[in-house]
């Protein structure tokens, strides 16, 4: 019998996957607990049309992440930051507050978890920092930490 996984199934197949397996196996186990469904002409298709979509919605995102790329180019964020004696920052300049400054500053909207800093900011200065921006994409962000 053939069937479409709803979840994962150790050892049998993945969700989504489209599968023979034996029909005591199918009847007895994966439809009961809904674990798969049966693969039925419209089963069928409506699994092809949520690959599609999927496929769509990934093509969408990485032209969004390219886009974002392209607008990191010619930008440079200006982060306010308290500091003590000698240039030293009291804390160190965050991917949170990196985030926020774009958005307010240039309406760039980048998740602070996508910014990946190498050593923390803790002084003022000019600095480069990456942003993984998805789908193999990556931009630069020029960011100058002054005083508030």
């Amino acid at each position: 019998m053939k069937v479409i996984f709803n979840t994962d199934v150790r050892g049998q197949g993945k969700k989504g996957e489209l599968k023979e397996v034996s029909d005591g196996y199918a009847r007895n186990y994966l439809l009961p607990r809904k674990l798969a469904s049966e693969a039925t002409a419209d089963n069928i298709n409506a699994l092809k049309l949520k690959e599609k979509a999927r496929a769509r919605q990934i093509e969408l995102e990485k032209a969004q992440a390219v886009e974002n790329a392209k607008k990191l180019e010619g930008v440079q964020v200006i982060v306010r930051a308290k500091a003590g004696g000698a240039g030293k920052l009291f804390g160190a300049v965050t991917s949170a507050e990196i985030s926020k400054a774009l958005k307010e500053q240039f309406d760039i909207d980048i998740e602070k978890n996508k910014i990946v800093q190498g050593d923390p900011i803790k002084t003022f200065g000019a600095y480069t920092v990456k942003a993984k921006l998805g789908y193999e994409v990556s931009g630069t962000i020029n960011l100058l930490v002054v005083e508030e």
